[in-house]
């Protein structure tokens, strides 16, 4: 059997999505208010609270099995269409990772890649339909982009996290094609999408983790 994996940067990722989404709730739910039914900060919080309540009992024996048992938490824990899109993506990570016992960057692409490939698929999303796949995708591009280039850890991520950040923004151009703020037309063009900025915000918070420790 094979030690467990502790406090790895998996670990690490995770913790600070789980923490992000319950310290954001209000900001995330209002942001969903002006077009949606704004339950999206609340359903989110309610589901990353029991992935931290719950942390210390999380199988860690590889990095699979850990995100496999995140993914179950958070499909069956947050409500709505979150809990099945965000579960589904924590799931297609899981199988990237299969038999692996560490993450370097071209596996975290990776399981980005197929992260944003499992929202689509059980969204029926698309690019440009004012998702959380508008700021994901392009945020993905620029790892991309920065483990080619051999940049360390902090860099990625602050690289990242400006691309996240510009293209939630950029949503507001963005007429809503999905979800319930689709049912708003043209109403929704001038406003961000509340899960595109969610992406921004925990990169932003993804990057204040690791300052000070590229490793």
């Amino acid at each position: 059997m094979t030690d467990p994996v502790t406090n790895s940067p998996v670990e690490r990722v995770v913790n600070t999505i789980a923490r992000t989404a319950v310290a954001n709730e209000k900001y995330f739910g209002d942001l969903d208010a002006v077009v949606g039914d704004g339950d999206f900060g609340y359903s989110l919080a309610r589901g990353f609270e029991i992935v931290l309540n719950d942390w210390d009992s999380y199988d860690r024996t590889d990095i699979s099995t850990f995100l496999k048992k995140i993914a179950v938490v958070v499909t069956s824990r947050i409500g709505g269409t979150s809990g099945p899109i965000w579960g589904t993506a924590f799931l297609r990570a899981a199988a990237v990772t299969a038999g692996k016992s560490e993450v370097d960057g071209p596996t975290a692409v990776a399981m980005l890649r197929s992260a944003a490939d499992g929202i689509m698929a059980r969204g029926g999303a698309s690019l440009g339909e004012k998702t959380l796949l508008d700021s994901l995708v392009p945020a993905t591009d620029e790892i991309e982009r920065q483990v080619e280039q051999g940049h360390d850890a902090l860099t990625t991520l602050q690289a990242a996290a400006a691309v996240a950040r510009s293209t939630a923004d950029d949503t507001a151009k963005l007429q809503a094609r999905r979800g319930r703020a689709a049912y708003t037309g043209e109403r929704s063009i001038g406003s961000v999408d509340a899960g595109a900025t969610a992406v921004a915000v925990m990169f932003e918070a993804l990057v204040q983790e690791w300052q000070g420790d590229p490793a």
